[in-house]
């Protein structure tokens, strides 16, 4: 079961070589690599670094992944949870495919107009990992990681069932916002809302518990 999710990731790091080097005659010298909030290209980068900023980031991220297992402490292993773990590996892997596509996209055709695409990709990626949110066990690594959720694992799970609606719903909207050519803040502040909601759930839960000595 192990074997198929990483099988897939270095599926995924050789899909995004295949097709660097399958356009790379084609690319110009410098091509866009960053777009701000208005969806307009505001960083370029040699084409050269593109084996950097594709497969070269998306191999460092499968290689961590594979790693932080090991370095899980005592109580806080990624084993308790290791199958959501690895989803939440191949979901990211694939939204870097998606986002690193839209570069070579750009680069290729002259297009500056991928921005909205790459804001999409990322909602659809929050309500992605949202959706496993209430999955994901105590660690270190990934989840709502707050002092109080990584003090109390009642606190954690509550966070993240918590978490796994607030995450979904802002990764939802602001991809529906998007598909509807709502550009900018709007669609930030409704990711941001959909993050931040479960970090202050975390304190004001702990401190009911702390007053009811239920710690």
């Amino acid at each position: 079961m192990t074997r198929k999710y990483y099988l897939t990731g270095m599926l995924l790091v050789v899909a995004a070589l295949v097709a660097t080097l399958a356009v790379y005659s084609q690319l110009p010298e410098r091509v866009p690599t960053h777009w701000g909030i208005n969806n307009q290209p505001n960083g370029y980068s040699p084409k050269w670094a593109l084996f950097l900023i594709g497969p070269g980031f998306m191999a460092a991220l499968l290689a961590l992944f594979r790693f932080l297992p090991w370095l899980s402490p005592k109580h806080f292993e990624v084993d308790s949870f290791r199958s959501t773990y690895l989803q939440v590996m191949v979901i990211t892997l694939s939204l870097m495919a998606y986002l690193y596509a839209m570069t070579l996209w750009a680069g290729r055709t002259g297009s500056a107009n991928v921005g909205r695409a790459v804001v999409g990709g990322i909602c659809l990626l929050v309500a992605l990992l949202g959706n496993l949110m209430g999955k994901v066990r105590r660690n270190f690594y990934i989840g709502i990681r707050t002092p109080w959720t990584l003090a109390n694992e009642r606190v954690w799970n509550a966070t993240h069932r918590f978490a796994a609606k607030t995450c979904f719903a802002g990764g939802l909207v602001g991809l529906v916002l998007t598909l509807f050519g709502v550009q900018g803040w709007p669609v930030f502040a409704v990711l941001m809302a959909g993050a931040l909601a479960p970090v202050v759930y975390s304190l004001i839960f702990y401190k009911q518990l702390e007053r009811r000595r239920e710690l």
